[in-house]
């Protein structure tokens, strides 16, 4: 075989790019067309949903009955903010103990130290609802039965063990120049940590957010279990009213999935960018 007809079975370079984006695109197209069902059906009435859940909404069809029972017929601004505080709680202490004990784990030699994260990897294989019954007598015990902070509390404990296997690694990236230059200036190891180490990690940061409040927010399990009042019910819990034994309201259930997907996609949005640096900056480096 000559040189020349070599080079012309070798492949094209852009083919194996080209496969990677088609095949990307269409795990997009998968992953992204439950919602935009939801979304479409959402504003459509129900004899339109079940003719042709797959058609766009028309003139004919278009309604917003199932937004106007949700905001008027139920206390779902309140779910929805019993969702919010939750899961925007959970996530600040994860974030802050998770880098804490990343910091702590990676930059200080003491004796437990593999022991300890030996137990937290544990931690990420053991799911935390085979402990539901201790978890719920602890929480009646403490007397935090149908209270925010019980969610908060279990949210925070399901989520630290990835937070910090994630953000102890990131740490360990840190050049040691930075944080031992810091301290031969006479800076404390709380602003070092603060002023130095969070910035740097910021990629890891909202890695553990996007990994952190996507089950929180979507979690039904704990809310029916710990918290199930009506001043306490979250919004995955507060959709299950307009479930019934014999008949399903899909107006309002459709329309208050809609509103409930809403800020994951907005808060998705804003951390993609960071994501994508730090699930990609271990395989760079």
């Amino acid at each position: 075989m000559t040189s020349s007809t070599a080079r012309s079975w070798r492949p094209l370079p852009n083919i194996g790019r080209i496969w990677v984006h088609t095949v990307l695109c269409g795990y997009a197209i998968v992953a992204l067309f439950p919602i935009a069902l939801i979304l479409i059906n959402s504003v459509k009435s129900r004899e339109a949903i079940f003719d042709n859940p797959l058609a766009f909404p028309t003139v004919a069809s278009f309604s917003l009955t199932g937004f106007e029972k949700v905001l008027t017929n139920t206390n779902f601004m309140l779910y929805f903010g019993n969702s919010l505080v939750v899961t925007l709680g959970a996530l600040v202490l994860i974030v802050l103990f998770g880098a804490m004990a990343g910091w702590a784990l990676s930059e200080y030699t003491f004796r437990g130290n593999r022991v300890l994260t030996l137990f937290l990897a544990i931690g990420i294989m053991i799911p935390i609802r085979l402990g539901t019954v201790s978890i719920l007598q602890l929480i009646v015990t403490l007397n935090l039965i149908n209270t925010r902070t019980a969610l908060i509390l279990v949210y925070t404990a399901q989520g630290l063990p990835l937070a910090v296997m994630i953000l102890s690694e990131f740490i360990r990236q840190i050049p040691k120049e930075l944080k031992e230059a810091a301290r031969c200036d006479g800076v404390g190891e709380l602003k070092i940590f603060f002023q130095i180490i969070l910035p740097l990690i910021r990629p890891a940061i909202a890695t553990v957010a996007v990994f952190t409040m996507i089950p929180a927010w979507n979690d039904l399990w704990f809310p029916l279990i710990l918290a199930p009042g009506d001043d306490t019910k979250t919004v995955t819990l507060g959709v299950q009213q307009f479930i019934g034994q014999y008949a399903t309201d899909w107006n309002s259930v459709l329309a208050a999935l809609s509103m409930a997907v809403i800020p994951i996609l907005i808060l998705y949005m804003l951390f993609s960018r960071q994501l994508i640096r730090g699930l990609t900056s271990g395989a760079v480096k």
